[in-house]
């Protein structure tokens, strides 16, 4: 299949998925894998899931869109459902990406500081988008060089460092803190429990929102609903996507009601995001989560792929939380090990140079999990890590 018609933003593809179901993927050729990426997080109930299926096609011969201007019945179910999960308390507004949630609370943090207060602090190996804003919100400065300028307002400091952050944080001009759970495209490194009480702390004592970005953490992947609620703290603004649509596109940003209050109807807005289709999706996606307890699963089943691969000889260790999974490896090898992988029939990604991050299906079964650890071993021999 010729590629001459894209742009040229990804690499060429080692090979081409044409079906999927549950746990497991076919190429072209007919081959198949064991997908423990999940399309980077997002089939968290695997491929081609029955009840959302149904959702989608239902919702297709039913209403697909009107725009924003007019009301529609599915996405104040799926909102209510999204701020149970959270904790309560708060409001949400839809988008179609984990790019657009960030802008959103970027743009809703901004408003609710005022004039002068506009500045985001964010940690270095951070990753909250590609837009422009998100983009210098992200805290790795080599994918910043080639867009320069960038829209100011954007601090970076050494992630998990309590005493930068602080000195980051003047108040005059910071409106938030933005951080992640776990970095995931930064390493799969989990925060502490220490340093997001930290972060709250700070940011309740001069007055500046607490921003969660959930994009990859949220909706069970990590053994709770989100991340943030590992670590003992209440966000002010949670932001949301990947998982929540199982395929679909489908973001969103949750914030405390009073935070969200700072808008009003022309401040923020899109054409899609929450249109019916997308929010059937997640309606249905929540439903089967809820349904199948996916928290305690991934619990469950992080457990037990950590303990497997923190067996294997060639890794040095297993780092992050629930389902999202990151085995080391020596420096260097990590694209050649993910490669061996895929030969074997296994979807792993290779996150950096030492690192291969596994985020699978919360559904995945032991049964695969094992399957996988024996194939990733393999690959472990073959590239001679």
């Amino acid at each position: 299949m010729t590629r001459d018609h894209l742009m040229n933003t990804y690499p060429p593809p080692p090979v081409t998925f044409v079906r999927g179901a549950g746990s497991r993927l076919w190429d072209d050729a007919g081959n198949e894998y064991l997908d423990f990426l999940g399309g980077l997080a997002v089939t968290a109930l695997g491929h081609a899931h029955p009840v959302v299926a149904d959702a989608v096609c239902e919702q297709a011969r039913t209403l697909l869109h009107v725009s924003n201007l007019y009301g529609t019945t599915v996405a104040p179910e799926v909102a209510e459902t999204l701020d149970h999960l959270v904790g309560g308390g708060g409001q949400v507004f839809f988008c179609n990406s984990g790019a657009e949630a960030n802008e959103c609370a970027i743009k809703l943090a901004r408003k609710w500081g005022g004039h002068g207060r506009y500045a985001v602090v964010s940690a270095y190996g951070s990753f909250h988008g590609r837009t422009l804003a998100t983009l210098h919100a992200t805290g790795q400065p080599q994918k910043h060089e080639p867009f320069q300028p960038l829209p100011e307002g954007f601090r970076h400091v050494a992630w998990s460092d309590v005493d930068a952050l602080d000195h980051a944080i003047d108040p005059a001009v910071v409106a938030a803190v933005l951080l992640e759970p776990v970095q995931g495209e930064g390493g799969v490194i989990p925060a502490t429990a220490e340093y997001f009480q930290a972060v709250r702390r700070l940011c309740d004592e001069r007055g500046v929102l607490m921003i969660v970005d959930e994009v990859q953490t949220g909706l069970g992947r990590t053994g709770r609903w989100f991340g943030f609620q590992h670590f003992g703290v209440t966000p002010d603004v949670v932001t949301m996507a990947k998982a929540l649509g199982n395929g679909v596109p489908i973001g969103a940003c949750w914030a405390r009601r009073d935070v969200a209050a700072a808008f009003e109807p022309g401040d923020h807005a899109t054409t899609f995001g929450g249109q019916p289709l997308a929010a059937a999706a997640a309606r249905a996606v929540l439903a089967v989560m809820q349904a199948e307890d996916v928290p305690a699963r991934a619990e469950a089943a992080g457990a037990r792929l950590r303990k497997a691969l923190g067996a294997l000889p060639d890794v040095g260790q297993v780092r992050g939380l629930g389902l999202l999974l990151a085995a080391t490896v020596p420096a260097g090898s990590a694209k050649a090990i993910a490669a061996a992988a895929l030969q074997r029939g296994l979807v792993v990604n290779p996150v950096n140079d030492d690192a291969i991050r596994f985020a699978p299906s919360l559904l995945v079964t032991d049964d695969e999990i094992d399957d996988a650890v024996g194939r990733f071993a393999g690959a472990l021999a073959e590239a001679g890590a």
